[in-house]
């Protein structure tokens, strides 16, 4: 079997890559690494993606920033390189996360500068195509001064009244992650003013990436990617930590905390306010398949559909689709009402890769119930997104998602909050690419499926069984 995948022929560059998403954003390139969406900005009407970006190969090298534009949040136009480094300066070996301001009519972005890790900033033209280093570069000379540090980079910035405000993500030897918070006038003068929490956490790993802080409604939120990754040989498996609390005299006290998303490959998310009052989130979806995998294929990593965020009365956070793939849906299939005895029932003509998925379930007690999707015919390979309400657990098993070995085999959990007497789940499937959604939890995953044929979906119940309600299903136009 060929680690691209069933037929693949990578001679025609990843496009032909079986396991390449046709309606997630990825570059127009053939070769190319991307990861952290950065810059995300509405400016004059139209949605800008910024995120870090080698075009020349799957490889973590001289990183830039990438762009697209949109004005529906799914067809994106690509534009040119933004950020790339520049020999000899203070981003010579790669222009890393941060995020982009409106600085009384000039678009501003400020990013981290490698190799040291310092704050830089520039300011793009009035089209976001054009954008000129400040030439004081670095902003920030380096973290603080008496503290030795394994990372500090990625950032998130705000203004209250007059003045900016800036946290930065950072990693202490021998202490842990923290988030560093700093005041500005002017975007280019820093005023270093303590870490951002009121009481370090027990569990800080070694390092916090790509913090992003926010109010959303009576509260704030803290979102950071926490290093180290889980472990999984070469395969990364993610987490995001996701805090609610208050946040007084520049010191944020968190009240809740969460895994953000439960399917082991979102990462480095960052939000922005659109022009309806949403909070837009996107996230870099990770891979599930070997570095070597992934040379072969020529490009690695995927940008999620966007998610819309609020709070239920808890703290916990509340994601669902942000919504306009509704264009994208071809044929669709509906399955009514029935009942699901304990076991599968696979439905007729009902096959693809290119999905999206709607499953309306009636909750009955000491049941489980679910989706598989491509599944072979004879259930060598198959995916299980799961349902436990009595637990409240989604589940997202891909231990039989592939007969590839070196592919990430894996069975991921995560809390579905309380449910009442019907749930309702949606999943985007894309190729290689899963996206869930259910009672305001999320779950992101890649899968490889080896075999052509490996297109199936069905319903299922364990224990009492369960009741569907309904099941919708589209295929899915790509928006290039």
């Amino acid at each position: 079997m060929g680690l691209a995948g069933p037929d693949a022929d990578v001679s025609n560059g990843p496009w032909a890559d079986p396991h390449r998403p046709i309606y997630h954003f990825t570059p127009d390139r053939d070769r190319y690494r991307l990861n952290d969406p950065n810059g995300l900005i509405q400016w004059k009407g139209r949605y800008h993606l910024f995120y870090q970006y080698n075009p020349f190969g799957p490889y973590l090298d001289e990183t830039g920033w990438g762009h697209a534009v949109s004005d529906d949040l799914v067809q994106w136009e690509h534009l040119p390189m933004a950020l790339d480094p520049t020999p000899g300066g203070p981003d010579a070996e790669g222009c890393y996360s941060g995020c982009a301001v409106n600085d009384d009519g000039v678009p501003t972005v400020i990013y981290t500068g490698i190799d040291p890790e310092r704050p830089c900033l520039a300011t793009g033209d009035d089209d976001l195509v054009t954008w000129r280093k400040h030439p004081g570069n670095p902003v920030i000379d380096g973290p603080p001064e008496g503290l030795e540090m394994t990372g500090f980079r990625d950032h998130s910035i705000w203004r209250e009244g007059s003045t900016w405000f800036q946290v930065i993500g950072a990693g202490i030897v021998d202490l842990g992650g923290d988030a560093f918070l700093y005041s500005s006038e002017n975007l280019l003068d820093w005023e270093y003013l303590g870490s951002l929490m009121a009481e370090p956490l027990e569990d800080r790993g070694t390092m916090w990436e790509c913090p992003d802080f926010f109010p959303l409604g009576d509260r704030h939120v803290l979102l950071v990617s926490r290093l180290p990754h889980l472990a999984g040989g070469d395969i990364w498996r993610t987490r995001v930590r996701c805090y609610s609390g208050e946040f007084k005299d520049h010191k944020f006290a968190p009240g809740h905390s969460e895994v953000l998303d439960a399917g082991g490959n979102f990462y480095a998310p960052q939000t922005m306010v659109d022009d309806v009052g949403r909070r837009l989130m996107w996230g870099w979806i990770t891979e599930g398949r070997s570095r070597e995998a992934q040379r072969i294929a020529g490009w690695t990593g995927v940008i999620s559909l966007p998610r819309v965020l609020d709070l239920d009365g808890t703290g916990r956070l509340v994601q669902s689709p942000a919504g306009g793939t509704e264009v994208l849906r071809g044929h669709h299939r509906r399955v009514g009402e029935m009942g699901l005895s304990a076991g599968d029932i696979s439905i007729d003509d009902l096959r693809g890769d290119s999905l999206e998925i709607r499953a309306r379930f009636e909750v009955s007690e000491d049941s489980t119930f679910g989706v598989r999707i491509r599944c072979s015919p004879d259930g060598a390979e198959r995916t299980t997104i799961e349902l436990d309400p009595q637990r409240q657990m989604l589940t997202v098993d891909r231990t039989q998602s592939s007969l590839d070995p070196e592919a990430l085999l894996s069975r991921e959990t995560g809390s579905l909050g309380e449910v009442g007497e019907e749930l309702e789940m949606s999943i985007f499937l894309d190729k290689s690419v899963i996206e869930v959604f259910a009672n305001g939890s999320a779950a992101t995953s890649r899968v490889y499926p080896m075999r052509a044929d490996s297109l199936g979906v069905s319903v299922f119940a364990t224990g009492n069984g369960a009741r569907l309600k309904d099941l919708d299903v589209w295929e899915m136009d790509s928006i290039w």
